[in-house]
């Protein structure tokens, strides 16, 4: 009778289909040989007894992970309690789901070498919990740049505690540790919460440690005005630019582009009949449409053809793949050759991948335009603290300036909040200003 109530109240709930068609059969293996029509126990005790049965009948842990879940959907829809937390079971479970798919072992699991191809090299020469940790990012997709950023965390909490085995710690010193590069270390919010992430993710998906509260003094977050450029000085800062770089000049600025998004912009993205550019895999990993400005539409065309020229004499000597999400690569192996994946600004020379070591042809680096921007700043005399994200900044002030929406600037930036976009709002010229400064209406002696 409970299992009959539990499949009452299963479509309800918010739960996949997947999960609507096993989560009755788990339960019903759950229940059995237990009283039939009395409300069924749920411990701890007897969910890692069940998950350990099912063990033995080898079944992989994906599939005892789904039974946990099956189980503590009838503690909350049947038994309407919290209790007991099967959070841990769960994340035990989850790890060696993670690890059967490394080996291949688990049923439906991609192969070895393509999960070998997703996590690529690891030097073995480091302390092992850095391995680790680099696995699982790896595993979970995090961008390259998140890799090395909580590895350098990581390494940096290690000399802290004086110990690469941070099993031993937990959250004294994490506390101890983050309050001092706040107080000690003067960093910034972002800083500090960067630094959190790392310990957290190291904590709670790689050791499957669950946290308690961490009460942390906090790094002052300063409120900044973004740094933007004028009319007057973009058009200065403009003829600076020749080539590849001003076609990116006029991309960044004209589209609203972050300078990653700019790099990253693939062929397919870019939507001549349309008019339109399509930014894939942004901040929050969101994609968004932008504007494609009519002055560098041309320039585009012409850019995209050398690209095909330069792809095809990669085909011709062998090479010629990119890189491409894990996801769809291994779905599509060969979607790595087609033209419409290669880069807008793809490198001058191939590289090795850092990762699968893979001689491929990346996207431009990020200094190509990084260093000509700032000396092309000081060229023209702008003292402002200006870097290439300032034309995004100076993109979204100007179409403000100009009478935009702001809901209209806000889908353009990819902001989550219109509050990130309000604050464009403080940066505009407002040459009507009704009130003028008393300094003006002092008379000279």
């Amino acid at each position: 009778m409970t299992v009959q109530l539990y499949c009452q109240f299963l479509p309800g709930a918010k739960y996949g289909k997947n999960d609507q068609k096993w989560f009755p059969k788990w339960l019903r293996r759950y229940a059995a040989g237990k009283n039939k029509g009395e409300n069924l126990p749920v411990t701890i005790e007897s969910v890692i007894t069940f998950s350990q049965s099912l063990l033995k009948s080898n079944t992989p842990a994906w599939q005892r992970l789904q039974a946990v879940r099956a189980v503590e959907a009838y503690r909350d829809l049947v038994l309407k309690t919290d209790k007991p937390s099967l959070t841990e079971v769960k994340i035990k479970l989850g790890q060696v789901a993670e690890q059967e798919r490394d080996d291949g072992t688990g049923t439906g699991a991609p192969g070895v070498s393509d999960e070998r191809k997703l996590i690529g090299e690891i030097d073995p020469n480091e302390p092992a919990i850095i391995q680790r940790m680099r696995r699982s990012l790896r595993v979970m997709r995090r961008s390259l740049e998140t890799e090395r950023a909580y590895i350098g965390w990581i390494m940096r909490f290690i000399v802290f505690c004086g110990d690469d085995d941070l099993e031993m710690f937990g959250e004294k010193e994490i506390k101890a540790f983050l309050t001092g590069l706040a107080v000690e270390g003067d960093v910034s919010g972002g800083t500090q919460n960067q630094a959190k992430s790392a310990l957290l993710f190291l904590y709670q998906k790689v050791l499957g440690r669950e946290l308690e509260f961490l009460d942390v003094t906090r790094a002052s977050k300063a409120s900044q005005m973004p740094v933007v450029l004028s009319r007057n000085e973009i058009g200065r800062l403009a003829p600076e630019f020749r080539g590849l770089r001003r076609l990116m000049f006029m991309v960044l600025y004209g589209s609203g582009l972050r300078h990653r998004e700019c790099r990253r912009l693939r062929v397919k993205d870019v939507c001549f009949d349309e008019g339109h550019i399509v930014v894939r895999k942004a901040k929050g990993e969101k994609d968004r449409i932008t504007l494609l400005p009519d002055k560098c539409r041309q320039d585009l065309i012409e850019q995209i053809e050398r690209v095909r020229r330069l792809h095809q004499r990669d085909l011709d000597d062998g090479f010629g793949k990119v890189y491409l999400p894990f996801a769809l690569e291994r779905k599509y192996p060969n979607e790595c050759l087609e033209f419409g994946w290669q880069w807008v600004f793809p490198a001058a020379r191939m590289s090795r991948d850092p990762r699968t070591h893979e001689i491929r042809r990346h996207h431009i680096g990020e200094d190509y335009f990084a260093k000509f921007f700032k000396t092309a700043i000081d060229r023209v005399g702008i003292v402002k603290n200006a870097v290439p994200h300032s034309l995004r900044h100076s993109f979204a002030t100007h179409l403000l300036e100009s009478g935009s929406d702001i809901r209209t600037v806000q889908e353009l930036l990819g902001h989550k909040d219109v509050r990130t976009t309000m604050i464009y709002l403080h940066c505009m010229n407002k040459p009507g200003l009704a009130v003028k400064s008393p300094a003006d209406s002092v008379v000279e002696v």
